[in-house]
């Protein structure tokens, strides 16, 4: 598996969702924070593979990467769709990734 490849992939499909959403339904006004979350130490060769890509080490362990789709919308859901699309392309080549959010 290319890390880089699937980094590239599951972007695309983050921005795609996320300007969709966007044309379809405009932006809401519930501000926040979306993210994709591994629970992968940055010390095994998934973990260097990942922080190669972006991911960070996350405060309550494993690691993330904070709004894939890579919107400067304020959208709290904007940003949880986009992260849900990248999470779903990361399981889909089995690495078990889920989406995390707060408001802000």
């Amino acid at each position: 598996m290319d890390i880089q490849v699937l980094h590239d992939a599951a972007t695309a499909a983050a921005k795609r969702v996320t300007a969709q959403h966007l044309a379809e339904h405009g932006e809401d006004f519930y501000c926040g924070f979306a993210w994709v979350q591994v629970r992968e130490k940055a010390s095994t060769k998934l973990g260097r593979a990942l922080k190669s890509i972006g991911f960070t080490k996350a405060y309550g362990g494993g690691m993330q990467l904070w709004n894939p789709s890579g919107t400067f919308s304020q959208s709290m859901f904007l940003k949880e769709i986009g992260a849900q699309a990248y999470a779903d392309v990361l399981k889909n080549s089995g690495i078990n990734a889920y989406v995390g959010s707060r408001p802000d």
